[in-house]
């Protein structure tokens, strides 16, 4: 039996479904449930704020209903002009603060229904759109964040942006609700890739270039790995299956690596991207919505099984993958020297939130780079901003805006403050369990002081926090994680290592604050005292038997290690 979900897609004349008529419903703040699955595949959730949820109960009024609203970005590049309508977005229309996601892109919080279409208007006229940046169709494309130091990095980059558009949905219903294009009958259209029901389920697609892995190429559905040899690019390896999301207490689903399955030239990247979705759209499952994602569909049907039937859609067999190695997957922060003789600034951007509190006048300083920089601004999967391009002699005049705003504080940072991911979670994201991008500001602070003790407050460590257990900052990655359960409860894992490939595990489950800090203390005591020479956090547990070695869930191939 099909989830419900497809009965909505099914119904809904390629996304249209009844989204305009609840839009113009001046009754409530808020569209129909299945309404609000349709508007998803147009950039948007629906949601309340969950601080204030009980007391409009005891109100007797409904909840405080707003839109998060999500750009497609492909590469996470932004220009300054973009940005600066961005930035009055969110002031005019959101919550007065821009998120950096952890896919590259912006979200918006906290914008009311009557504005939701202007403000989906105004993205549009900068070029950018928020067509199909969520809902079960491929996702915003990610990509290494800074694609210049060579024109073969520049080439990879440009094959992302053009696979995100070759991929986005064909359907007028986006320019039909927001910008009132010419209405068409949804029988006089067709989804070539999707068809009707479109995805089972999300479908992530990143672009690496080694040795940097800032994306964590192994936690998408499918990961493109750069070749580049001699300053040419050669082509991808190809991995499959990668995902993060699983349910506390379901055993049944579960974090899972990416599979390497072979190497393509670029010529052939667009056929076997197409093919891979295929296999998925035709054998994901589209009765359980836990288990409808790629990584699902490769552990049920077999790896084998997947591959001979790409293969045989295909014509032809993938080449062998070829050799590649990953150093590290964070941000490389400070000025960076492009190929082209040109500078790269990356910031350090707290969970990613753009705003204005106190000292800290982070939305504001990037108002004003937007306003003198020439250059582009490129969003990180880690939710960071790189000021890219930018010409030598402009170098102190970004530095200034930069340090009177308090943008420059990564210089003074420790080691696991620099290389720390949160999720939005509470108030505004319906899954939260527990805080995040809340709680990072007070817990940071007790493990500084923790690793302070110990003469570790240089030590690079991947922290990544997330409110619920669907992994939108990618905490089964993280040396340490903690994973909400309730509110101020999570479970602790450990054991990653810093290069995303390999996840971490559970060390203990339910657990506050204080027991997080103690079971944390003399495992710091112990990396101080035994760790090898550049040996990370991560790969220490594994070695002394803290934490033990996992079987992983996707082939392992030795030549990549």
């Amino acid at each position: 039996m099909l989830s419900h979900l497809e009965k909505i897609k099914a119904d809904s004349r390629l996304l249209r479904g009844g989204i305009a008529e609840g839009l113009a419903d001046p009754v409530t703040g808020a569209i129909s449930d299945d309404d609000t699955k349709l508007l998803k595949f147009h950039g948007s959730y629906q949601q309340d704020d969950r601080d204030l949820r009980e007391e409009r109960r005891r109100q007797k009024l409904e909840p405080a209903y707003a839109f998060m609203l999500r750009a497609r970005l492909p590469g996470g590049v932004v220009t300054p002009a973009q940005w600066l309508v961005f930035d009055r977005i969110a002031r005019d229309y959101a919550s007065g603060s821009l998120r950096i996601t952890t896919r590259q892109t912006f979200q918006w919080h906290g914008i009311i229904k009557r504005q939701l279409k202007p403000t989906i208007a105004a993205i549009h006229d900068t070029l950018a759109s928020t067509i199909a940046a969520c809902g079960d169709v491929v996702r915003n494309v990610v990509s290494t964040a800074n694609p210049v130091e060579s024109a073969a990095h520049a080439e990879a980059y440009a094959w992302a942006t053009r696979l995100s558009a070759e991929l986005a949905p064909k359907t007028r219903a986006y320019h039909e609700i927001w910008l009132d294009g010419e209405q068409l009958a949804g029988a006089a259209e067709v989804e070539p890739l999707y068809g009707a029901t479109y995805l089972p389920r999300k479908f992530k697609i990143g672009l690496a270039i080694p040795p940097l892995n800032d994306i964590d190429v192994f936690a998408q559905d499918l990961g493109l790995i750069a070749i580049i040899e001699h300053g040419v690019l050669r082509g991808f390896n190809i991995a499959i299956g990668g995902g993060m999301g699983a349910t506390h207490g379901d055993a049944s689903t579960y974090p899972r690596l990416a599979s390497v399955i072979g190497f393509v030239a670029p010529e052939q990247l667009f056929e076997v991207a197409e093919a891979v979705i295929g296999v998925q759209r035709d054998w994901g499952d589209r009765a359980e919505r836990k288990h409808a994602r790629l990584k699902y569909t490769l552990d049920r049907r077999g790896l084998d099984t997947f591959t001979a039937e790409l293969a045989s859609r295909l014509g032809y067999a993938l080449a062998p993958p070829r050799e590649h190695r990953f150093e590290h997957n964070g941000d490389r922060y400070g000025w960076v020297e492009g190929h082209d003789g040109r500078w790269h600034l990356t910031l350090h951007i707290e969970s990613g939130r753009l705003a204005d509190t106190g000292d800290r006048r982070w939305l504001s300083g990037l108002r004003e780079l937007a306003k003198v920089h020439a250059g582009d601004f490129r969003l990180t999967c880690n939710q960071n901003v790189i000021v890219a391009s930018v010409p030598a002699a402009e170098r102190a005049r970004i530095d200034a805006i930069v340090h009177a705003h308090g943008l420059g504080e990564y210089r003074a940072q420790s080691g696991i403050r620099r290389h720390a991911i949160a999720c939005v979670a509470l108030p505004t994201c319906g899954l939260a369990m527990a805080e995040s991008e809340r709680y990072l500001p007070a817990l940071l602070p007790k493990l500084e002081s923790l690793l302070a003790r110990h003469g570790l407050a240089d030590a690079p460590i991947l922290l990544r926090l997330s409110g619920c257990p669907n992994g939108c900052s990618r905490p089964y990655l993280g040396e340490i994680a903690l994973v909400g359960r309730g509110p101020g409860r999570y479970d602790l894992r450990l054991g990653a290592d810093f290069s995303g490939q390999r996840l971490n595990q559970v060390y203990r489950e339910n657990i506050d604050e204080a027991t997080i800090l103690d079971a944390l203390d003399p495992l710091f005591a112990r990396y101080a005292d035994e760790r090898g020479e550049g040996e990370g956090f991560g790969d220490f547990l594994l070695r002394v038997g803290i934490v033990a070695t996992a079987k992983p869930r996707h082939i392992p191939l030795a030549v990549l290690a």
